[in-house]
């Protein structure tokens, strides 16, 4: 307990520094030119002086949440500085507007800039002696793997880096666990990966009891329940699980916020729109593609963008995902555009029309959704709400995350609507949009057939009770 206890407060005050950190270039900025050029209106300096300081550091901590900016166990240096980075550049640039309308005339940006490149350096040193103070007072927890029907999280977490946070010793299948819960008591922390329920809360519930940790990789009806509304009925806690139906002023002000975005984009981007236009009329095909998506309740719809790849793709008939950069289809243009996300563009037209939404789940093709429902019916579930041009899944997976793990967190996002968490995706958004790995292509095969992990997730082709069994014949009603 006092060693929890030493963490947390270690945490918050590393975390204080960094603020205090990337705050110091912004305010000496402010303090010594853009403060001075605001003397002209006198009767509001005193005022202004002391909000902008308390305005960036309010965007700086608000942005760096979002972009996960303080998770030193969890992320490398360079992803920590670059999640630093981006949100004071975002707030820097609020600010800088913020300034400009003060002095009723544009300012010039050398002053900023240098603030910029001072927060870089102060990001970079934090980012590097922040991992070594927590791993020299942290050692890695030991830490057990106990999967069911999914497997391959002791990997990951090498791949990604955890293997300095946690120490994994054994990788058990539930079953052994099971028959001897005792042997968790050697550990601090497990995962539980692809557990049925039942096995799931009995151990975790063992966890609870002993103060170990327990990282939970949650199933499709997990992501359900979070949906659920908590009532009382009779005297008795009850949980209402039902389908998407968000309260009308949330569709209203989703809609207005649609609106406003696509115009002003439209406008913002309209050189962009110019440019690669031309550029792409060059090989004398057409300038944008459309192609059917589903959006809510299945209905399809023409989805508009920048083609980036030959006019005859698709000559076969058969859709098919990209499967990356070595893709033959794509064009010289196309690569660029697709880097930069470009291609993705046009979509505001869709957004105007109401066929699409800025945030919601990806728009599927008809198609392909097929094929995933074949082998996952569930997968039908993530149309009960409007596609969007970004979702909690573009954000937080990849273009080749598997359509399992892609459910779950539209399933996430369906079950807590609300402006904020909308808000919190656009602004997250940005950040992988100069991540390369956001859009790593599809393995071959992956399309016409699921691999076996998403198969056991989904229910087919795995060994189950029959309760297990019982559970996912419902699931397939669902919608």
């Amino acid at each position: 307990m006092t060693r929890n206890w030493m963490h947390d407060i270690g945490l918050r005050v590393i975390k204080l520094i960094n603020i205090l950190l990337i705050a110091c270039p912004f305010m000496l900025c402010w303090h010594f030119y853009y403060a001075a050029r605001a003397e002209a209106l006198p009767a509001q300096n005193a005022m202004l002086y002391f909000l902008l300081p308390v305005l960036f550091v309010a965007l700086y901590v608000t942005l760096a949440r979002i972009y996960n900016a303080f998770l030193v166990s969890y992320y490398r240096v360079s992803e920590m500085v670059y999640s630093q980075m981006l949100a004071a550049c975002i707030a820097d640039g609020l600010v800088y507007i913020v300034i400009c309308i003060f002095c009723k005339k544009l300012q010039p940006l050398w002053p900023g800039a240098a603030a910029i490149a001072g927060q870089f350096v102060l990001s970079t040193l934090w980012s590097v002696c922040s991992r070594k103070w927590y791993f020299r007072h942290f050692p890695p927890k030991k830490t057990y793997v106990i999967y069911d029907t999914r497997f391959g999280i002791d990997a990951r977490l090498k791949d990604y880096g955890l293997s300095r946070k946690y120490a994994v010793e054994k990788v058990i299948p539930v079953a052994d666990v099971l028959r001897d819960l005792s042997m968790l008591n050697e550990v601090q922390e497990v995962f539980l990966s692809g557990i049925h329920s039942h096995d799931r809360n009995i151990i975790a519930k063992y966890c609870i009891d002993r103060g170990i940790e327990a990282l939970v990789l949650p199933r499709l009806g997990d992501a359900i329940m979070l949906g659920a509304k908590k009532m009382h009925i009779m005297h008795l806690p009850v949980l209402r699980v039902q389908r998407y139906n968000p309260k009308p002023e949330y569709l209203l002000a989703k809609r207005i916020f649609d609106l406003i975005f696509s115009v002003l984009a439209l406008v913002v981007l309209s050189p962009v729109f110019l440019v690669t236009a031309i550029c792409i009329k060059k090989d004398g095909g057409p300038v944008f593609y459309r192609q059917e998506r589903l959006t809510k309740d299945g209905k399809v719809f023409k989805l508009i963008k920048f083609r980036s790849m030959r006019v005859d793709a698709e000559k076969d008939g058969i859709a098919r995902l990209s499967t990356g950069e070595n893709d033959d289809r794509i064009t010289p243009v196309g690569k660029v555009i697709r880097r930069l996300r470009i291609d993705e563009l046009p979509q505001i037209f869709n957004i105007l029309q109401g066929n699409l939404s800025l945030v919601g789940p990806r728009p599927e093709r008809p198609s392909i959704a097929r094929q995933y429902e074949e082998e996952m019916p569930e997968f039908r579930l993530r149309l009960q709400c409007k596609a969007g041009l970004t979702g909690y899944a573009q954000v937080y997976g990849k273009y080749n995350t598997t359509p399992y793990d892609k459910l779950m967190m539209d399933m996430m996002y369906i079950a807590n609507p609300g402006i904020l968490q909308d808000l919190r995706i656009v602004f997250a958004t940005v950040k992988i949009l100069f991540m390369p790995e956001s859009t790593e292509g599809v393995k071959d095969g992956q399309i016409t057939a699921m691999d076996r992990e998403d198969r056991e997730n989904a229910g087919e082709n795995a060994d189950r009770t029959g309760e297990e069994k019982d559970d996912l014949k419902q699931d397939s009603t669902v919608a």
